[in-house]
């Protein structure tokens, strides 16, 4: 919307929620780079958080965790590639920007059709009234109704897509800067992985922002839907909470948001179709997100395919032809950016994701492999070899860890 109204593009954009960003959810981890030559004259003024200097993973056991951390010169160097991010405070702050340059925002009504003539999408109805426009761009999430009702996309399926649930808890800085060992302006994103999703796929997020830590815990829907007995995701946030090594981080906060949200993670093969007559799919709607295992993105992927769909608008434009055929440029830029590219390259990680044994017995192995090799006991201790070989033999058998190695050589 703001590349379109900044040349001068009559463009409408409805909000369903009282403010943009008022129901949009994300874990807060937003990778600027492949974004930044994008929109180049409004970064350095955008809401952003705080910087990520410091990446970690953890692995929980079940009493027990070993964490990974990277803390890179690199990351602490300008421009920063990485930063998190409130979209509650981000997308107002945008939606501003399409204001300033012209663009129509409106709030607090939802689309609830659209306008088909032909087989051919010429507008949207919104309240009860029929707004006619030469192209809709679907972006209305995960869900995509309006996809659906083009007929971009058949009903999704549930082992294609994660729940997450999340608490925004507020912290003074000085507070967050002392327990995360942070300067002032830098963050640390921290992942984790293993017992807090009960054996189910899914995992753990952490991020510091300038004055609160975003806090949430991902599960696929399939798993929770197959899960005996049942148990519900703010159960496993709360028993996260618990966790020691969470408590003393959030410790005398004040959780200010709660929030829910569904995530696509079946990749590039459970992609919907982009585009079609006077209508376009981008962001989460078109399904475009990345979880690799170790980064989890999906920001950078919804900023650049709407910058590249308001570049196929213009073309259409030009043409005066709002066809499909003519639309189709939209997948073509979407194939030379790094969107589709990307999403590509990492075709075979929901594969490798969906395996228990990363949720399960992987985690609790290396706590328990550390805590054998650390720990002093009263009697003679054996060789660290003989300590890591017997651990790994008897809880995950060496055929087993062939095969995942295998598929993880594949992304």
């Amino acid at each position: 919307a703001y590349c379109l109204a900044k040349d001068g593009v009559g463009v409408l954009v409805v909000e369903r929620g009282d403010y943009s960003g008022a129901k949009n959810v994300t874990g807060g981890r937003f990778y600027l780079n492949p974004v930044r030559h994008l929109l180049p004259d409004i970064w350095d003024q955008a809401p952003l958080e705080r910087y990520v200097a410091r990446e970690r993973i953890s692995l929980m056991g079940e009493s027990s965790s070993v964490s990974i951390e990277l803390s890179s010169e690199r990351f602490k160097q300008k421009p920063y590639h990485s930063y998190t991010i409130l979209r509650g405070k981000f997308d107002r702050w945008l939606a501003d920007k399409v204001a300033e340059v012209g663009g129509m925002v409106i709030t607090k009504n939802k689309v609830d059709d659209l306008i088909m003539e032909d087989g051919k999408v010429k507008g949207i109805v919104a309240g009860g009234d029929n707004i006619y426009a030469d192209v809709a761009i679907a972006a209305d999430g995960v869900m995509s109704q309006m996809a659906e009702k083009a007929g971009l996309r058949s009903s999704h399926q549930p082992k294609d897509f994660a729940v997450s649930v999340k608490e925004v808890i507020e912290l003074a800085p000085q507070t967050i800067e002392a327990r995360f060992n942070l300067k002032e302006g830098e963050g640390l994103a921290e992942a984790f992985v293993g017992s807090l999703t009960k054996g189910m796929f899914g995992g753990g997020f952490l991020y510091t922002n300038a004055s609160s830590l975003s806090l949430g815990i991902v599960v696929r829907i399939l798993d929770l839907m197959e899960k005996d007995p049942p148990i519900e995701v703010p159960q496993l946030l709360e028993d996260f909470k618990l966790r020691p090594e969470i408590g003393s981080l959030i410790a005398g906060g004040e959780t200010i948001e709660y929030s829910a949200h569904v995530i696509p993670e079946g990749g590039i093969n459970t992609l919907p179709r982009l585009y079609s007559d006077g209508i376009l799919v981008a962001g989460d709607a078109a399904g475009f997100t990345l979880n690799t295992g170790i980064t989890v993105r999906g920001m950078e992927f919804a900023i650049a395919s709407g910058v590249l769909a308001a570049k196929a608008i213009k073309i259409a434009r030009e043409r005066n032809d709002f066809s499909k055929q003519s639309l189709s440029s939209y997948e073509s830029l979407l194939k030379e950016s790094f969107v589709l590219k990307d999403l590509n390259t990492f075709k075979s990680a929901p594969r490798f994701l969906d395996n228990p044994r990363l949720f399960t017995l992987y985690p609790q192995t290396v706590c328990d492999v550390m805590e054998k090799l650390m720990l002093i006991e009263d009697k003679p201790k054996k060789k660290m070899s003989s300590t890591v070989y017997n651990e790994i033999r008897s809880k995950l058998g060496l055929f087993s860890i062939l095969k995942d190695v295998l598929r993880a050589f594949r992304i």
